[in-house]
C-alpha cells in the first residue's frame, strides 16, 4: 500500500486533502483512481490513516478517512545522527540509509577536517534537497516521522 504524508492543516473532520507532488505521483505515476486506497500521515502527529480516495483534480487529490491506523512502524529509541560532511553526494545516500533505519533527526556537521567547503547560500538548497530525500525515504519504508534535517554546525 502506497503512503502519503501531509500537513495537519490537510486534514479536516473525515477528510484529507493531498496536494503539490503527490498529486502527479498518483495520477500519473502509479495511475491510482476514485476508490483506490492509500495510506496518508500527518506529518506534525505522527498519526496515519486509512484513506479512500473520493475525487482526483489537476491540484489536489481528495480522500475520505476509512480509519485510523494504530499500528506503529517507528522504534521506541530516538535515534540523532550527527554526520561530518562527505565528499559528493554521499550525504544523500547517508540520509536515504539512515532514514530508512530509524533516525529521528540528522545533524549534518563541519568538521575540522572537513574537505568539503560549503557557502552560505547553498546551505539553505542543500538542506531543502536533503530534507526531500528523506522524505522520499520515509515513503519507501513506510515510516510515520519524516526526520528532521537540521542546519549545517560546526
Amino acid at each position: 500500500m502506497y503512503k502519503f504524508f501531509v500537513n495537519n492543516e490537510q486534514i479536516s473532520g473525515k477528510h484529507i486533502e493531498i496536494r503539490g507532488s503527490d498529486v502527479n505521483h498518483i495520477v500519473n505515476v502509479l495511475r491510482l483512481g476514485v476508490g483506490s486506497k492509500v495510506i496518508v500521515c500527518d506529518k506534525q502527529n505522527s498519526i496515519s490513516y486509512m484513506v479512500e480516495i473520493e475525487k482526483l483534480e489537476k491540484e489536489k487529490v481528495l480522500g475520505l478517512i476509512i480509519e485510523k491506523i494504530e499500528d506503529t512502524t517507528e522504534t521506541y529509541i530516538n535515534i540523532d545522527l550527527f554526520q561530518g560532511l562527505p565528499k559528493a553526494d554521499k550525504m544523500e545516500y547517508i540520509i536515504q540509509k539512515g532514514t530508512e533505519l530509524g533516525v529521528k533527526n540528522i545533524f549534518p556537521v563541519i568538521l575540522e577536517r572537513c574537505i568539503v567547503k560549503i557557502d552560505e547560500k547553498s546551505i539553505v538548497k542543500k538542506i531543502d534537497r536533503w530534507q526531500k530525500i528523506a522524505e522520499v525515504a520515509a515513503k519507501q519504508s513506510k515510516r510515520d516521522i519524516v526526520p528532521k534535517i537540521e542546519n549545517v554546525i560546526n
